[in-house]
C-alpha cells in the first residue's frame, strides 16, 4: 500500500506541485513508493487544461495557478481536504477510465460513512449531492450541489494531482469562478449539509475506504479485467 502523509497547516501550491512531480518521477523510475498526500492550501484558483477564460469571473481575488491536470477552474482553500494521489498505474492496470471511476467510487464511499449520498452526473465532473431542500432551477430540474472535485494528470503512467472534498471551506470563495464550467448548480460542504465533520474525521474515512477501493484485492481484480 502507498505511503500516507498528512501535512498540517497550509501548503503552498507551487511547492506542492513541484513535490508531486518529483515524487511521480521517482515512482516511475522505481526509486520511491506510491504516495497519498493530504494537504490544505491557502485560498487560490487553479486552471486545468480545459479552463475557459470567461469562467474566471474575479481574476484579481486570489492567486490563479495554471496547471496541466485535467478539468477546468477549481478553488482550493482552508477547510477543503486536497488529496494528491501518486499511484503507479503500470502495476495497477493501465486503464485511465477505470482509475477515474475508482477515484469517484472512493469519494462516494467516503461520503457514505457520513450518510451523504454522493452521485456522478453525465457531462459533469466531480461528485454531486441532491438538494431537495433548495428551490429547483429555472427549468424545473432539481437542484444539486458539488461537494468534491476530481482532476488528474499522468506521467509515464504514474498519477498525480487527485481529488478535493469540501469539509468547511468558505463557500463564497467559489463565486470568483464558474467551478468546473458548470452553471446553475451550486457548491456545498459537509458542514453546509449540517454535519459537524472535522478534517481528522474525513481523513480516517478516506484511509479506510482507500483500502477497499485500491487495495491489493481490488488491484488484482483490475488486472484480471484489463
Amino acid at each position: 500500500m502507498p505511503e500516507w502523509i498528512i501535512t498540517p497547516g497550509l501548503t503552498d501550491y507551487e511547492d506542492a506541485v513541484a513535490k508531486m512531480e518529483a515524487r511521480a518521477n521517482a515512482i516511475a523510475a522505481g526509486e520511491a513508493d506510491e504516495l497519498v498526500w493530504l494537504v490544505e492550501h491557502p485560498p487560490l484558483y487553479t486552471a486545468g487544461t480545459s479552463a475557459k477564460p470567461q469562467d474566471l469571473t474575479d481574476p484579481d481575488r486570489f492567486p490563479v495557478h495554471d496547471t496541466r491536470r485535467g478539468g477546468q477552474y477549481t478553488y482550493h482553500g482552508p477547510g477543503q481536504r486536497v488529496v494528491y494521489v501518486m499511484l503507479d498505474l503500470n502495476r495497477r492496470g493501465r486503464d485511465v477510465r477505470r482509475f477515474v471511476q475508482q477515484l469517484e467510487a472512493w469519494v462516494i464511499a467516503t461520503l457514505d460513512e457520513f450518510n451523504i449520498r454522493g452521485e456522478i452526473r453525465e457531462g459533469r465532473v466531480g461528485v454531486w449531492v441532491a438538494r431537495p431542500d433548495k428551490p429547483p432551477l429555472p427549468d424545473g430540474s432539481p437542484r444539486e450541489d458539488k461537494i468534491a472535485a476530481i482532476g488528474i494528470r499522468l506521467r509515464k503512467w504514474v498519477s498525480f494531482h487527485g481529488i478535493s472534498i469540501n469539509v468547511e471551506p468558505e463557500l463564497e470563495h467559489f463565486s470568483g469562478i464558474v467551478p468546473c464550467g458548470i452553471t446553475g448548480h451550486g457548491v456545498t460542504s459537509l458542514v453546509d449539509l449540517g454535519l459537524p465533520v472535522s478534517m481528522a474525521d474525513l481523513d480516517v474515512a478516506l484511509a479506510r475506504q482507500f483500502d477497499l477501493i485500491f487495495g491489493a484485492e481490488a488491484t488484482a481484480d483490475l488486472r484480471q479485467n484489463t
